[in-house]
Parts: structure tokens; sequence; C-alpha cells
């Protein structure tokens, strides 16, 4: 990819406030854009460049400096919340159909629970006022999950053999990437060298990458057995 010429970058300390959430990165910050001069970021290197090719959070990172300022990155930062607890939802909901597959009085309740579940740990994160207490709101749902692949591996649930490892690391490198962003590593330990490579953010991008791959490795095999395994009579 041939990269564009970019405006001139702005540092920490003249960036706009809402956009001055992690104090490690210390330049590489677009100034306020339009719409297109966005969608022009894409082609010139700036301290957002990596998040945005990186994750599924495309409009978030893209837009995040448009000059309709706090209330725009706002709506973008609840969209992308919304997306995340999307993923964590419909994600979970094939395994606890296939761990109770052999329940069925247990099986609609366990779903349409966690569903509400999950409404709740969306609207907490919505209105989060900080990375951890996002990643809290989150852990509800991470809770759920590991209840059912409990059941699950003491031989209460049912599934695939081999699925449960993968939901396993699924929710471990999920966990690990939120630890990381929380925590602001590797960029705490050295300020300004992990400006535009490298950083907090990235790293959970691609540790959320491999949760997804790892789901994808359980589900199917699981969604293929259910579709087959006659359960035993009551």
């Amino acid at each position: 990819m041939a990269f564009l010429t970019g405006p001139r970058l702005l540092d920490w300390a003249s960036s706009p406030p809402h956009l001055q959430f992690n104090k490690f990165v210390l330049t590489g910050y677009r100034p306020a854009s339009s719409g297109s001069d966005c969608l022009r970021s894409l082609f010139y290197l700036h301290n957002e460049l990596g998040n945005i090719y990186t994750h599924g959070s495309v409009l978030y990172h893209l837009f995040m400096c448009h000059q309709g300022g706090s209330s725009v990155y706002a709506r973008l930062l609840a969209l992308d919340m919304c997306g995340v607890c999307l993923v964590n939802t419909l994600g979970a909901l094939p395994i606890i159909h296939c761990t109770l597959a052999c329940r069925p009085w247990l099986r609609p309740a366990a779903l349409v629970g966690y569903t509400v579940l999950s409404g709740v740990a969306g609207w907490r994160a919505l209105t989060a006022p900080s990375t951890t207490a996002r990643l809290r709101a989150f852990g509800w749902q991470a809770g759920a999950r590991l209840l059912v692949f409990g059941a699950r591996g003491l031989g209460l649930g049912s599934g695939a053999p081999g699925s449960l490892p993968c939901y396993l690391r699924m929710d471990a490198l999920a966990l690990l990437g939120g630890l990381v962003n929380v925590a602001r590593l590797p960029e705490r330990w050295g300020p300004g060298r992990f400006d535009y490579w490298g950083n907090s953010h990235q790293i959970m991008h691609l540790l959320s990458v491999g949760s997804i791959l790892q789901l994808h490795a359980g589900v199917v095999p699981d969604l293929l057995w259910a579709a087959h395994h006659a359960c035993p009579p009551d």
C-alpha cells in the first residue's frame, strides 16, 4: 500500500480531551477532521492506523477524530460497545444450545437468562466511565460462560469432543486482551515508543481475533455434533 502524506499530527497534550485516554501514547494524533478526511486517514500513518487495520472496530477508530467532537465520539464508542456485546452474546448462544442439547427443560431458560444478562452487561458497558469498568461489565458474561464450560467439563453437559478446550482458549485470549488494554502495556514501560505500532490496544485487537477464531473452531464441530446426536431417553 502506498501511503499518502497526511496533515500535521498532534501530540497527546494538543489532542482533543476526549481522545486523551492513553497518556502513554504521546504522538501521532490526527487533528479534528471532516468525514472525508477521516476516510483519507486510511492511507497515511498515524497512531490509530494499526487499530483500524487489525480489528472489526473500523468505524470507531476511523472516525473518532471527527470534527463533531465528543458527541460524535460518544456515539461511535456506544456503537463499538454494542458490537462487542453482540459478539459476546451471539457467540455464546450456540455453545449453550449444544451444551444443554439433552436438557430441553433447562436449555430455553439458560438461553433467555444469558440474553438478559448480556443486555444488562451491554448497558453497563455503554455507561461505564473507564476501560476498567467496561471490562468488569463484560465480566458478567464471561462468568456465565464459565458456568456453562464447567457443566460440560463435569459431564453435566454435552457437545463435540474437543470443543471445550477451544472455548477455554477463546475466553483466555479475550481476558488477556482486556487486561493488556486496561494495563496499557507495553507502552506504560516506554511512553512514546509504541505510539504507532505494538501498543496495548493493537495487541488487544489481535488477541480478540484469535479469540474469535477459537470460537469458530469450537462452534462448528459443536453444531455438527448437535445436528446428528440423539439424546438418551429420560
